[in-house]
Order: structure tokens, then sequence, then C-alpha cells
């Protein structure tokens, strides 16, 4: 009886303090080579990820050498730096212009390893069917090089690293590149720890095997010994649709489940009326989330298969193929529901479709329904693009729940759902109805969370969808990139439908996590001015509600602001205006500004400062974004917080390493307490890691026209001084407090933009600290408790 009496104790102890500290783990984030081979969790958030892609853009906002070749800084012996980062992470992508730039150098925690293909050792006489050396560490299909991609050299092999990278350049000469790589939260429960390659064991067997089945049935078939074992289902049928109506294909009422497979098949006289065709998924009774042109959808622009190819799309979640009498289309994007699911198809054509062989297999779903978001396929058409403003393909802001526009960007005091967590695992876009290739020289520019600088910034749409210089006017399609349709120009085309030219791009390893919202937009020829008539489709995984709510904010500057939060800071500079722009296109098009310059104040440190914010205590890891003024170069810093006791939930407060007590409603505090705290030696303070920005918005550009021309010393300054830029706090710093004392602690870095060019006036920039905590499960927002500027 007793025991029994100290058992139920020990659970609702348990409970209270799971209730305090938000004890119920995120979901598991499959990093490196599992990102591939648990490609079955593509649904499942990642609370506490990151991921990012940067590129050699042309700073100023142009299109220069078309995005070639502009470093962060050059090193003695001409090494020429285009990534540099310090902490620990993934580098999951890698994309190259042919063998330009190579030798590269990856710098994996302050070792070198040298990456080169076949073609680098005489690069005025590229080999044919080149590859990558050492061949055995990037081998088809996570490593294509132009011979096989039309233009381009990629990497999908993973590079963790646990200190830093870095990425260098031997040569310069047309050396495009963009690199995208995942950080994560200290103390994320990873699908295995983070450990720095090695660079010389070769990508597991078995991923290779998987990645190299893309065009095939990724799905076990029901009644066999895995189909049974996953509990695989399979509802199949013939439709016929009459011309400009609808068609319930299918629905599902036994939820919760997961539709793991969805195939469609018309005979090949229909296949550009199918491709027309509407296709639309509902979850749960809601509006549609899945709405987009079959053909799109499944990766091409168009059904028109000009070569009379076998496959016209053979990527890993969708393919197109093509027999003798029809056209098979199959999805296996894993697609979770909770209650219900709804396929239809609707006919906008005159034409009627008929013959229409469709099968969809579905497993139960046995986890969490908080852990994992519903699929969406957004499409938008895009007739008349905007001079000078990119094309918008995706704002969650402007989505409600599953589907339902909205009137109007909701702010944080709004309803949970105005938000959305998820993340974005590709694109499928036609880019020319006029097989017009010239405006493929726009950039992917991707903004998360809040985020003013873009997340992801890239050089080209074609280097987006896996190419280079334009594939060549050639059609190419690969596990994860392609462009499966359009004619080379206007004379070869055959037909209307063959001046459909259109690319995909998808993301599995380098998928890109959101906690608030997600702003997808691509740029229309070099400098927004393409009048090309662009239609997209963006494919995201994605629930209401968010996963990273913004708790506080400090405006430096702001003197009510900085008391508010106890700022602190010696050696910093008075309070200084800056008007200037973020990195966000062209400033001006045909005479006609696009961007004007904004105003906002900060200071520059050459010391320490310290302040304290406002967190949920629930959080499981903090994003602590800083704004900053990107004119000061390398800004590096040691970051620390005060490791205080968490919350005791019995009298609200807690306490600090020093023992000075703070509130647990919020952070005001007396003057004499503050300047108590400031005295005291004893305060005990942990290293949570180095904050480090490569870099300014002045680079080197370094384009010779030979190919193994010598490196130059080009300087170029943006006028772009905006940036925002992100630090992942540990867990352990951060879970059951209210509030945080933060240390930022400059550690300068004296390196020359080149050998030999002066070292400008280093600093620590700060305008705006914001802090935003992962929590899970998803619950109401917190509204922000300091003053606005």
């Amino acid at each position: 009886m007793l025991h029994g009496v100290y058992k139920f104790l020990a659970i609702a102890i348990m409970s209270c303090v799971c209730r305090v500290t938000g004890a119920q783990e995120p979901p598991t984030i499959p990093v490196g080579l599992d990102a591939y081979r648990q490609w079955e969790r593509w649904p499942y958030l990642r609370i506490g990820q990151q991921t990012y892609m940067r590129s050699t853009y042309d700073r100023r906002g142009g299109n220069e050498s078309a995005d070639a070749s502009h470093f962060l800084f050059q090193l003695d012996g001409e090494r020429n730096v285009s990534l540099d980062l310090e902490g620990p992470g993934v580098l999951n992508f890698v994309r190259y212009n042919h063998w330009h730039g190579s030798p590269w150098h990856y710098i994996v925690d302050g070792t070198d390893f040298t990456v080169k293909e076949t073609s680098t050792a005489k690069p005025d006489h590229p080999v044919e069917g080149s590859t990558f050396l050492p061949a055995n560490l990037f081998p088809e299909p996570l490593a294509w090089t132009w011979a096989t991609t039309r233009g381009a050299d990629l990497i999908g092999v993973p590079i963790p690293f646990t200190r830093s990278f870095r990425m260098e350049y031997d040569r310069t000469h047309y050396g495009t590149g963009y690199y995208i790589f995942s950080r994560y939260v200290p103390g994320a429960k990873l699908s295995q720890p983070l450990t720095a390659w090695d660079g010389k064991t070769p990508p597991a067997k078995d991923v290779l095997a998987l990645v190299a089945r893309a065009g095939s049935d990724l799905v076990s078939q029901p009644g066999t010994p895995e189909g049974r074992k996953q509990g695989i289902r399979e509802r199949h049928g013939v439709s016929a649709i009459a011309a400009g109506s609808d068609n319930t294909i299918c629905s599902f009422d036994n939820g919760p489940g997961m539709v793991r497979a969805i195939e469609f098949s018309v005979p090949r006289a229909q296949a550009l009326t199918f491709g027309a065709a509407r296709l639309t998924i509902a979850w749960d009774g809601g509006g549609p989330s899945v709405d987009a042109p079959a053909a799109l959808f499944f990766g091409a622009g168009s059904l028109y298969n000009r070569d009379g190819r076998e496959y016209l799309v053979k990527a890993f979640p969708v393919n197109i193929r093509f027999d003798a009498e029809r056209v098979h289309l199959a999805c296996y994007f894993p697609m979770p529901y909770t209650k219900s699911a709804v396929v239809r198809l609707h006919s906008p054509s005159s034409s009627p479709l008929s013959d229409i062989r469709w099968s969809i297999r579905t497993a139960p779903f046995r986890d969490r329904a908080e852990q994992v978001g519903y699929f969406h396929a957004t499409y938008r058409d895009h007739p008349h693009p905007e001079p000078g403003k990119d094309l918008v393909l995706l704002d969650t802001r402007e989505i409600g729940p599953e589907g339902a526009p909205r009137s109007s960007t909701p702010t944080d005091s709004e309803i949970p759902d105005t938000h959305w967590s998820g993340h974005i695992v590709g694109t499928s876009f036609i880019f020319s109805h006029n097989a017009n290739l010239g405006t493929l020289e726009g950039d992917p520019r991707f903004f998360f969370d809040d985020s003013k600088t873009p997340q992801v910034q890239g050089t080209g749409t074609e280097e987006w969808g896996g190419g280079g210089d334009y594939w060549g006017g050639l059609n190419m399609t690969l596990p994860f990139v392609g462009h499966p349709v359009g004619a080379r120009n206007l004379q070869a085309a055959k037909s209307d439908e063959d001046k459909i030219e259109s690319a995909y791009r998808f993301l599995l390893s380098d998928l890109m996590p959101f906690g608030r919202n997600a702003r997808i937009c691509l740029e229309h020829g070099g400098t927004n001015e393409s009048t090309e008539h662009y239609e997209s489709v963006v494919y995201w995984y994605g629930r209401p509600g968010a996963t990273l709510v913004k708790t506080d904010e400090l405006d430096i500057g702001n003197p009510a602001d900085e008391k508010l939060h106890d700022y602190n800071s010696p050696q910093s500079t008075a309070p200084y205006d800056l008007s200037s722009r973020y990195e966000w296109g062209v400033d001006h098009l045909d005479g006609r500004e696009i961007y004007p310059e904004e105003t906002d104040r900060g200071r520059v440190t050459s010391g320490e400062c310290e302040f304290t914010l406002n967190l949920d205590p629930k959080n499981v890891g903090v994003l602590l974004r800083r704004k900053l003024d990107y004119a000061y170069p390398n800004q590096r810093a040691e970051v620390y917080v005060e490791a205080g006791r968490r919350i005791n939930s019995a009298v609200g407060v807690w306490h600090s390493a020093s023992g000075s007590k703070h509130s647990a409603m919020g952070i005001r505090r007396s003057k004499i307490q503050t300047n108590a705290k400031r005295q005291m030696p004893d305060a005990q303070w942990r290293f949570a890691g180095i904050w480090y920005l490569a870099g300014s918005n002045t680079c080197v550009f370094s384009n010779p026209k030979e190919e193994l021309g010598p490196a130059q010393h080009n300087v170029q300054t943006s006028n772009r001084r905006f940036r925002d830029d992100d630090f992942l706090l540990p867990r352990d710093l951060t879970r059951g407090r209210k509030s945080i004392r933060v240390r930022i602690k400059f550690t300068p870095v004296s390196r020359p933009l080149y050998p030999g060019y002066p070292v400008p006036q280093l600093g620590w920039s700060e305008m705006r600290y914001t802090a935003y905590c992962y929590v899970y499960p998803i619950r109401p927002l917190i509204r922000r408790q300091s003053n606005s500027k």
C-alpha cells in the first residue's frame, strides 16, 4: 500500500516537472546520411534545426559574371574563401559550375581535404565523362558532374563538422557556387552524434542503393511481407472526368493514417489534357492543401514528350514514365492525416478525360499528430511579373488553416494558426512559355521566421534546378534536380507545348525548416526584369501554430529598452543612426527606385556587452537573432549565459548563481540590484559557443578570363549594410528559465580582405537582439514584453 502511495507521488511530481520544463521531446532530427535512409520521416517537424544557403552571388544586387567569383576574402597561396563557418553543423549540398574553381578545399575542423574532378588537371581541355576525385567519396547518385547534369557539379554527400568549416577555391575563373548547410540547437535530439567528416569513408552503400531507386516504386506493396509489416493498404480504380468538371478520385476516413503512394496512368493520347488537369488533396476536412496542375505537381511543366523518352521525370519523390500506350505518374511523398483525406481531379479543358487508372496506398500513422506537418503543394500563376520585385512562390503568412487565404499579414497577438511550422521540401516551376532560357539568371531568395536577410540566397534559376549555363539547352532528370521539358530555343520548338520550360528541385537532407513563417521568392531575370510567364509549385510540410515563439526583443540605442533589459556595454560607441538596405535585389530598375533606404539605430563595441531577455521556460532551445551593421568585417564573439537555477514553480522565482532573485513574470529590477549584480565577481557564466559572421558588405571579386589566370583583387562594396544573423543557444542553458542573462565578448579577427590590403575598423555591431524560443508541442504564442522602438 505504501509502495503504491510513493509510486503515485512520484508520478505526480514527474508530471509537475514535465509541465514546468516542457519535458516532452520534439521528434528526433535525422542528420547526415540518416536524412536519406529515414526518408519516410519527411513529414516530421525539425524543431531546433536551421538550414541556410550561401553562395558567390553579386553582393550589389545585380548579376555580375552570372553571380560568379564573389569571395568573402582571400588568403595567402591563392586561396579564395567563399564559405567560412564556426561551430558544429552539416554541409548538406554543394553546387559548382562545371570544374571551374577546382581544386576546392574543404577545411573540416581545421583539416584540409582537397576535392577535384578529372577535368581539374587540364581545365582548358575538359574530360568527357568527368568524375570527382577522390571518386569513392563522391559517387553517383549522391554526386554528379557536368557530364550528366548539363553544366553543374553537384555533391549531396553530407559533410559534418564539429568546430568549423571553410570552403576555399584554388582558381577563380567562373567560380560559381552555392552551399546548403544545417545548424542544430546544442542538445537537440539527433539521429546520430555529429562526427567530423574524415575524408576517407565512402557514403554507405544502403543510401546509394536507396537513391538509385529514383524512378521506381519506393513503397511496399500490400500482401508482401514488408507491406503486411507496415500495414500497407491499397485502393485502385478507373475514373473519367467530363469536360470542365470535378471528380472525387478517392477519399479516406480511417485516420490517423498516411498516404504513401499516389499513382495515375492515362492513355498517351490524353497526356496533355491530363497534365493540365488540377489535382487537389484536402486533409481532415479542411480546404485543399494540394492544389496544382497535375503535370507540374509530378515535376514537369507539361506532359509533352519531345524526344520520346521513357522518363520525363525520374526524381526520387515523383516520376513520370512513358510506355508504348500510356503515361504513368507517381508520387511517394509521405502524407499524414489525422482523420480523413480527399483526392480530387478537375478538368479545366473542353475535352473529357477517360480511362484514368489510379492507385493510392496508405499505412497507419501511429505517432503523435503534433510531430508532423500536413503535406502541401502550393501553386501560383505569375503571368505578369512585377518589374524589380521577386516572384513570391509561397508566403505562409497569407495562408489560413489548410489553404484558406488570409486578408492581411498576422501579428503575434493573433490566434496560433496565423503562424505555421514546417519545412520546405521542393519546388517545381515553369520559367517560360516561350522557350526563353535567358530568364534563368534569376536567383532564389528564401526568408524564414521573420528574418529580413535571405536565409537562402542563390546564384541563378538553373543552378537551383541542378544545371549550369542553361543546361546547354538540353533536358535532364536526376533524383533531386532536373530540367525535364522545354526546347533548346524558340526556333527548335516543335509545338506550343514544346515552348514550356520547367525545372524541379527537391530537398531531403537539405530540407529547410521554419517555425513561424516562410516566404519563398524567385528573381525573374538577373535584375527582376523578365516578362516571361512563370508558374510554380512549392512542396512543403506544415501545420498551423508556431514552434518558434518570439518572446522578447532588445532595441539597441533605445534608452528605455536598454534599461528594461539591463543592457550594459562599457566599451561601446554612442548610438548612431544608419540609413541602408537589406539584400532584396536591385535598388533601382529603369530609373525607378525599388527599395528605398531605411534608418535604424545601433552601437558598435570593441569589448563586452550584457543584457537580459525573457524566454518561455518550456523552450527546447533558443534562437537569438541580431540585426547588425555588416560594414564591420568578420564579426566574431564568444557567447556566455549566466548559469542560474531553473524556475521554482512553487514560489515563482528563479535564482542566479550569484544569489540574486528575478521575477518569473518579468525582468524589471531596481538600479541598485542592477549595479550590485554587475559588481559581483562570483557570477557563474557558461560558455554557449562562438558567434561568427564571415565577410562584410565589402567582398573581393576575382574572375580572370583564363581558366588558370591568377586571382584578381577587385574590391567591391555594397550599399546593403543591414543584416540579420542567428545564433542557437544550447538547451541546457535555456530550458526551464523565464529569462537569461547573456554576455557577448567580442574577439576580433584581424584579417585583411586579401594579403596586403589594409585591415578596416573592427567591432561587434548590434542594432537589435530578438529571442525566439523553440517550443513543443505547438501552443499559443507569447506576447513580447519589451518596449517597441
